[in-house]
């Protein structure tokens, strides 16, 4: 039966939220409390990293600047705990037309705003900025937008973090259906003309609500013109190159967020996301989730050794659990399969990386039988028959094929004592314990053997008329278990016979 043994190792490793919205669970979506939410509709949400509030527009309120068919700006603190403070209007962007906030840029010094500032009630259509001024804000003004001629009542805009990008939802000159989606670029200070950003993304009913992602590569947007779960839901697609008209199909965020009714407004924050939706009243509202965090990725391994010496038979086994299927593997040895075969000594190791990006690694050893050399006789002259006359044993340190003082002297002993020494013929066995391998100790007591004989012809014997025996550990003399180092010693005997 060959050998196995298992390995055992966690990593992780996560990547952003596209490929993660795939494939992860999303928390049950959370109804803000009346702090924020009201008997009118709360829309746009937007989080203020800098001073941890929630900025969001209310519309069909009666304490609006402009009356009950104003939209203005309100904002609520996260009070660090459990909720948000009681919401109140942010008077320093309000007036009596439509206020809006459609994003600020990377420090939060610049807010944009829907473009309602310049005192008329018909006002050119279009989007402003206002930059800090200590606790408050300047003037917003306008930003020129070339060929922006919006004549819908239905528009709204979306400015990354870097300012340099505007996505627009309105009914322009390109629209396939209702309002569709276009974008301006700000190079050299100046904006570019509005660019239909295409069919994939835009379709036959209306775009709204677009949010870009930091990266400027995936962009969320509500529309009813994709199918899904009801009136609105909040889709998202992936640029595929640098081009502004090249995307992927739409794919809809999910059951989770998206509802049989309205869904819009999406916009992300430090791992949460908000939107408004009137899924559980007859007006919107805001809700927030987050993704629930994924089954760490595990993986074990069961590795066989292989069976023979030099052979190619080891295999593993592999088991990756936990994380987000499909599994990719990349072994040390090129391999990309689960469960690699064919395998010779050595150490393999794998990464096993799931849909998310969690990373596993996995090590594993595969050994192989010590090569088998047969005990071998060396002659050195022809095979004598044994007789019972003079003999002496003497014992080796372990691992070591050099006389020891105690079996020089044992060795001169016995020479002195032999007459004639040039005529004996004489047999000579070495032996070893069995701790080490079979194919060492075959080398070792052909060492020991190999001396021996050297110092008998140093003492008188002759070359032709030695003869030896290597037998390893074959012939132990006291065979036992669990050995002492008396009886290791006893085993690591050579025996030295004058045979005629």
């Amino acid at each position: 039966m060959k050998n196995m043994r298992f390995y055992f190792l966690i990593s992780a490793l996560l990547i952003g939220f596209t490929n993660r919205a795939q494939y992860m669970d999303i928390e049950e979506p959370h109804r803000l409390g009346s702090e924020v939410n009201s008997e009118a509709d709360e829309l746009f949400p937007i989080f203020s990293k800098e001073n941890s509030r929630l900025y969001y527009t209310r519309v069909n309120h009666p304490e609006s600047i402009g009356g009950i068919y104003d939209q203005d700006i309100w904002q609520s603190e996260w009070n660090g705990k459990e909720n948000y403070t009681k919401g109140e209007d942010f008077k320093d962007l309000n007036n009596k037309y439509n206020n809006t906030i459609v994003g600020f840029n990377n420090d939060e010094t610049i807010v944009y705003l829907l473009n309602s500032y310049d005192g008329r009630k018909d006002m050119k259509k279009g989007i402003s900025y206002a930059k800090k001024k200590g606790d408050t804000w300047g003037s917003p003004k306008e930003i020129s937008i070339p060929g922006l001629d919006i004549e819908g009542d239905f528009y709204g805009f979306h400015v990354n973090r870097t300012g340099d990008v505007i996505i627009i939802s309105y009914a322009g000159p390109e629209s396939i259906g209702q309002e569709d989606l276009y974008v301006s670029i700000k190079e050299n200070e100046k904006w570019s003309r509005p660019l239909h950003l295409g069919s994939k993304v835009n379709s036959s009913g209306f775009e709204i609500s677009p949010f870009l992602s930091k990266e400027n590569d995936t962009l969320f947007f509500s529309t009813n013109g994709q199918g899904g779960q009801g009136d609105a839901d909040i889709f998202y697609a992936v640029r595929n190159s640098t081009s502004w008209t090249d995307w992927s199909s739409p794919v809809n965020i999910g059951p989770q967020i998206n509802s049989s009714k309205f869904d819009a407004y999406f916009t992300m924050s430090d791992g949460f996301f908000y939107w408004s939706s009137n899924r559980d009243s007859e007006r919107s509202d805001i809700y927030y989730s987050t993704f629930l965090p994924p089954p760490a990725l595990m993986a074990s391994a069961v590795g066989f050794d292989v069976s023979i010496f030099n052979g190619t038979d080891g295999s593993i086994d592999l088991t990756p659990q936990g994380g987000v299927p499909p599994y990719t593997y990349i072994w040390s040895n090129g391999f990309r399969e689960e469960d690699p075969k064919e395998l010779i000594k050595g150490i393999y190791e794998v990464q096993v990386k799931d849909a998310i990006g969690q990373i596993a690694k996995v090590i594993v050893e595969i050994n192989q039988p010590d090569e088998i050399v047969a005990p071998v006789i060396e002659p050195i002259i022809e095979s004598v028959a044994e007789i019972s006359i003079p003999q002496t044993i003497i014992y080796f340190d372990l691992n070591s094929s050099y006389h020891n003082p105690e079996n020089k002297n044992e060795m001169i002993s016995f020479c002195n004592g032999i007459q004639n020494k040039h005529e004996k013929k004489v047999l000579i066995e070495s032996h070893c314990d069995k701790r080490a391998s079979e194919s060492y100790n075959i080398w070792l007591s052909k060492k020991r053997m190999a001396r021996t004989r050297d110092f008998l012809i140093s003492q008188g014997f002759k070359f032709d008329n030695i003869s030896g025996t290597y037998k390893g550990e074959s012939d132990l003399e006291i065979k036992c278990d669990e050995c002492t180092e008396e009886n290791h010693a006893i085993n690591r005997r050579t025996v030295i016979k004058i045979v005629k």
